[in-house]
């Protein structure tokens, strides 16, 4: 299971994020941080499948960087990152790096037939459902990236009562706030099922409202 060890190196890989180093840490990579991710998103896989009721499948994100457009030419990403997803529109998310543990759930991205039923869904009744799920989870201390547009998109009007749902393009709550070590040892994937159950009310909107 991930460890002080996978946090360790992920440490070691930010102050040398280079090919050589990498290679030269080919075996640690495993050892710390590839095959503990796969055991650990296997087990939280099956209690968020028990949890939700529907099949949840993980995808742990590549370590290798794209760098094709990046002004950053580092090949490396610093961090695990790790989504679990199929019951529903939305996903959980896991991000451990130096220093944080970050705990997700939302849509990264809505897009096409999802965007539209998104913004009938929050300009109708079940939109006051989603903002007063959202306050709750704020009054927590979870946070809310901002909206990614400046205005309402037509046909609603600018003054809608809730513009600001309707300028989203994506909608994930984060919590900040879990001890690192939440993360780490045997009984890690049911501590962060738990964590990730304070989602359960966004879970249910978006699954039934997007369906």
């Amino acid at each position: 299971m991930l460890s002080a060890e996978t946090l360790a190196f992920l440490t070691d890989l930010k102050a040398n994020n280079r090919r050589d180093w990498f290679e030269a840490n080919r075996g640690r990579h495993e050892t710390a941080l590839a095959e503990p991710a796969r055991l650990f998103a296997a087990e939280l896989t099956e209690r968020l499948t028990a949890a939700s009721g529907a099949p949840v499948t993980a995808r742990i994100y590549r370590l290798h960087r794209d760098l094709r457009f990046a002004r950053d030419k580092t090949p490396y990403n610093a961090h695990l990152h790790i989504g679990f997803s199929g019951a529903g529109p939305g996903a959980w998310l896991v991000g451990l790096e130096p220093g944080k543990l970050v705990l997700g759930y939302g849509v990264m991205g809505f897009e096409g037939a999802t965007l539209d039923s998104w913004r009938t869904a929050v300009a109708g009744p079940e939109g006051a459902g989603l903002e007063g799920i959202l306050e709750g989870l704020g009054a927590r201390g979870l946070r809310l990236d901002p909206p990614e547009l400046k205005r309402v998109p037509a046909p609603y009007p600018t003054d809608h009562p809730r513009a600001a749902l309707l300028r989203r393009k994506s909608l994930v709550v984060w919590d900040d706030d879990q001890p690192m070590d939440s993360a780490f040892g045997a009984a890690a994937p049911a501590r962060i099922a738990t964590a990730l159950q304070e989602f359960a009310p966004l879970h249910t909107w978006l699954r039934s409202a997007l369906a």
